[in-house]
């Protein structure tokens, strides 16, 4: 997986949640580049799940739509007589 190309406005933003979460439940002050590094550790190991699970989701609700379409064209079809 590539690494993630945030915009600079996303990475303040997620650096600035970082380490306020870090701060406010382990009473840890992180540096923006320990921030940083936490963020691009994060998003290339959970990330990568989250990522792969999105996938997986999205590839079982597509098969279900095929499914629905299949049963709906299906219905169309007209009975042939002898």
């Amino acid at each position: 997986m590539a690494k993630p190309d945030f915009s600079p406005e996303q990475l303040a933003a997620l650096v600035a949640a970082v380490q306020k979460h870090v701060d406010t439940e382990y009473d840890v002050k992180l540096g923006r580049f320990e921030a940083e590094s936490l963020i691009e550790f994060m998003a290339g190991t959970v990330g990568a799940l989250h990522y792969n699970r999105g996938l997986h989701d999205a590839q079982a609700l597509f098969a279900r739509q095929v499914e629905s379409l299949g049963d709906s064209i299906y219905q169309l079809e007209r009975p042939v007589g002898s």
